[in-house]
């Protein structure tokens, strides 16, 4: 049930909280495209590959976002629903990075069947409680960290996609093309959107610390 510390009113983050989590988030930017760099002085057949900075960088994005989520609902209690779907994205994603090598090692499709195994439940549980659903996301949509999640989902899954096609670098490069730099473009762009996604998740998992301390504080008054 709702209360009055999900609202995101009580507990409000101090102008130094704030300014000390935009420097982290500053330095996590940049050293992620200082890796990005190392990354393209490597030989040609490392870089922007599964086994390149960027790929891995982009599993380790997603899996400590799954991990955070996990945290956030199995801890603080709270948005249970929204951090259930929230988990079967980022997860999902997760599973999805890693299709070349369950390509390779499993069988062909495999990406996809484990993806199957974790959204449909997810999405079963969202569905039955739909209600709770509704009025968790309406709390949920009003944050920051909504606005980051959406930031980073338009980011990887529509702007990367058109940032990154073929045609596109046909045209700037005309007959200098070479798929390096598609890759490169393609894949830099979509670990920024992960970056986001996770800083977003990091912003979930601090409000709803604050609604469980909230809570904590309310029940010793």
């Amino acid at each position: 049930m709702p209360d009055r510390f999900s609202s995101g009113q009580s507990w409000p983050i101090g102008f130094g909280a704030t300014c000390l989590r935009a420097l982290l988030y500053i330095l996590l930017i940049a050293g992620v495209m200082q890796g990005v760099y190392h990354e393209a002085l490597q030989q040609p057949e490392v870089r922007f590959s599964e086994r390149g900075f960027t790929e891995l960088t982009q599993s380790v994005v997603l899996l400590t976002a799954s991990a955070l989520l996990l945290y956030t609902r199995q801890v603080f209690k709270a948005l249970p629903t929204v951090t259930l779907l929230l988990f079967a994205f980022v997860f999902s994603s997760l599973i999805r990075e890693q299709d070349a090598h369950l390509d390779t090692y499993v069988f062909d499709g495999a990406w996809q069947l484990l993806v199957g195994l974790v959204v449909l439940p997810c999405l079963f549980l969202v569905i039955r409680r739909r209600h709770n659903f509704v009025d968790e996301f309406a709390r949920y949509a009003n944050s920051f960290s909504f606005g980051l999640f959406a930031a980073g989902f338009l980011t990887t899954y529509v702007f990367s996609r058109l940032y990154g096609r073929s045609e596109v670098w046909m045209a700037i490069l005309g007959e200098r093309y070479e798929r390096t730099f598609k890759d490169a473009a393609e894949e830099v762009v979509e670990l920024f959107g992960y970056t986001l996604i996770l800083i977003a998740i990091v912003e979930l998992a601090l409000l709803a610390r604050r609604w469980h301390r909230a809570r904590l504080a309310a029940r010793k008054d």
